[in-house]
């Protein structure tokens, strides 16, 4: 970070979602309801894959992962954005705007690459039945999620750094209710052009292995069908495979709209709306769309509410 930056910008402001009151206050009791649900849902799930001994495997394993940053993604979030909706207070510091952005993309990164984990989880879990419990052990599962972690922390220091290391020295508002990744080169008052080139390359590369991994996944997820045709097997794939299908389909598109673009295409109405899919909804549906669509997750969860 260079020193200049601190001295000519030393806060950011929010542009807030509304200036009517009444729309603000109606804003501020939609967004609080829909963060209590997600914390409400996601730790239910939590709770109810740590203490259902049928939920302890490799598969509810990266569940419980995956839910744990649905926790931290709108926490990181979310609260400023109420506060700035209730209180009108919509400063934030530099720094405050370097950690929020630090974090958000670390999570961002480490869900991404979570999820093409959890792809190669079910692709063993169907392709390989027989070997599935011997090759995917819970020692191989916490080397996975340790680094996908590792990997979203360095994927998020490379992109905070040169973010943050331009020149900021005029305009201060971000067209965001949070320090995200456009806005922010948008502000700066220095050429971008080689830092958002370096950004592009390296989540191209990052993000197009993993999708690489997920599709390649599912490719032979869809082989192993064609080429057993036994009865019922469409059915039981379809069980084991489709809430995370329909989970990958919502995350990969909000944060294709959102991050894989220049920042000559940003478009501030627009971002707010695909950002809140992203930040909001995503992790509110995740809980919910594995719940649906597994037995097993149902009647632990069931088990859980009626214990509380």
């Amino acid at each position: 970070m260079q020193r200049g930056n601190l001295s000519a910008v030393s806060e950011f402001v929010f542009m807030g979602l509304s200036d009517a009151p009444e729309i603000r206050l109606l804003l501020f009791v939609l967004f609080l309801l829909i963060y209590l649900a997600t914390m409400a849902s996601n730790i239910t799930l939590l709770i109810a894959i740590s203490t259902d001994s049928h939920l302890h495997s490799p598969m509810y394993f990266f569940l419980g992962n995956l839910s744990l940053l649905d926790l931290l993604c709108p926490t990181i979030t979310v609260p400023k954005m109420l506060g700035a909706l209730l209180l009108e207070h919509k400063e934030i510091s530099f720094s405050g705007c370097l950690f929020q952005h630090f974090s958000l993309i670390a999570v961002v990164g480490t869900e991404i690459f979570l999820l093409a984990v959890m792809a190669y989880d079910r692709y063993m879990a169907v392709c390989h039945p027989l070997r599935y419990p011997s090759i995917v052990s819970m020692k191989l599962c916490a080397q996975l999620a340790l680094g996908t972690c590792a990997t979203g922390l360095l994927n998020s220091l490379l992109h905070t750094s040169l973010v943050f290391t331009l020149t900021f020295c005029g305009p201060n508002r971000i067209q965001q209710y949070y320090c995200d990744l456009p806005p922010m080169l948008a502000l700066s008052c220095s050429s971008t052009h080689s830092t958002e080139l370096v950004i592009l390359v390296v989540a191209g590369v990052l993000g197009s292995s993993a999708c690489m991994v997920t599709v390649v996944s599912y490719i032979c997820i869809l082989l192993e069908i064609l080429a057993r045709m036994s009865p019922g097997i469409w059915h039981r794939a379809f069980s084991t495979c489709g809430s995370h299908l329909a989970v990958v389909c919502l995350f990969y598109g909000t944060t294709i709209c959102t991050y894989v673009r220049p920042s000559s295409t940003y478009s501030p109405h627009w971002d707010r709306v695909v950002s809140m899919l992203y930040g909001m909804l995503t992790p509110l549906l995740n809980p919910i769309i594995y719940s649906l669509r597994n037995k097993d997750v149902k009647c632990a969860l069931q088990r859980v509410i009626s214990q509380v």
